[in-house]
Parts: structure tokens; sequence; C-alpha cells
């Protein structure tokens, strides 16, 4: 049986066109990565969009899987291009980095069975879930980077996050 399946987590409501850009600790993002007009319509600073992918395939008993976590420069912009703005921006891409390691950490562990096909799709819908939350009260308790102290106290919080996922670094890629 072949069964092939992705699961794009939008971090907003549209798939990106550009060439994306995949998360590397070496690679941090760059103002010129953002390539998208700021939205008229939002006061915010600056906009950063994520996508956590996940692919399978299960052939002849044995599952093989692919995660993605990428930064879409078209969806991203910046009205805001300051050093600060941009470390919050860096911090949305990091926790989704968590979550890719997350997500490999938990299909690690996964054994398939008759509902294979069930069970990944939950198992990617609970990570996309938690990663949502995170994003939100990320943004909520720093006020999207207004509260200076929050700011740090997260920027700390999400590369002890790092640190303590590292073991997961290394999930098999597109």
């Amino acid at each position: 049986m072949l069964a092939y399946l992705i699961f794009p987590f939008i971090w907003l409501s549209q798939l990106s066109t550009a060439a994306e850009i995949g998360w590397s600790a070496d690679r941090p993002l760059t103002w010129s990565d953002y390539k998208a007009k700021p939205d008229p319509s939002s006061g915010a600073a600056a906009s950063t969009a994520t996508f956590l992918g996940f692919d399978y395939q299960y052939r002849n008993g044995t599952l093989t899987y692919k995660i993605t976590n990428t930064f879409s420069p078209d969806r991203s912009w910046g009205r805001h291009k300051t050093a600060y703005i941009l470390a919050h921006e860096q911090g949305h891409f990091d926790i989704a980095e968590i979550y890719a390691r997350k997500l490999y950490q938990r299909m690690s562990k996964y054994k398939p069975g008759k509902n294979f096909q069930k069970d990944l799709g939950q198992i990617y819908e609970n990570v996309s879930n938690e990663k949502a939350v995170y994003q939100q009260q990320y943004d909520r308790e720093t006020n999207h980077s207004i509260k200076t102290d929050e700011q740090a106290a997260w920027l700390k919080k999400i590369a002890e996050e790092l640190k303590a996922t590292e073991e997961w670094k290394d999930y098999p890629r597109r």
C-alpha cells in the first residue's frame, strides 16, 4: 500500500510561492528576507510566515517521512525594520523549529498500525495546534515585543527550548 500525505501548517492563510528558507542555526533571518508589502490593515510592526510541513510514505510495511520548517519570504513583511523587531520575528521562526523537532520526536516513537493515516494526521494536528498556541502565547505575553522585559525572557526561554530539543534537530528533511 502506498500512501502519500502532505500536511502544511500555514501560519497565514495561504501557501507560499517564493523560495522558502529552511530554518538553520547558522542562518538567522534578515530584513532582506522579508519580501511582502506590509498589510495596510494591520498595526503590526512585522509579520513572519512559517510553515511546518510533514509528508510520508507507507510502503510494504515501512513508514518513511519528511518534516520541514520553512520561512516564507513572499508572505512575510516588516514595517518597522529594527534589530529588536527582527529578533522578535526570529523568535517566531525558532518556535516553529522547536515544534518541528517535537514532531520528529513523536514520529520517532510511532509504530504504524492499521489506522496509520488517522494516527499520523492526529499527531501532526496535535503538534500544529500546540505550535499555534505557543506562538500566540509568545505574542500575547510580549505584547508583540512591546514589553521589553518579557521579550528578553521569551528569547531566553526559546533558546533554552532549542537546546533542550537538540537531540531531535536532525529530523528527515525534503
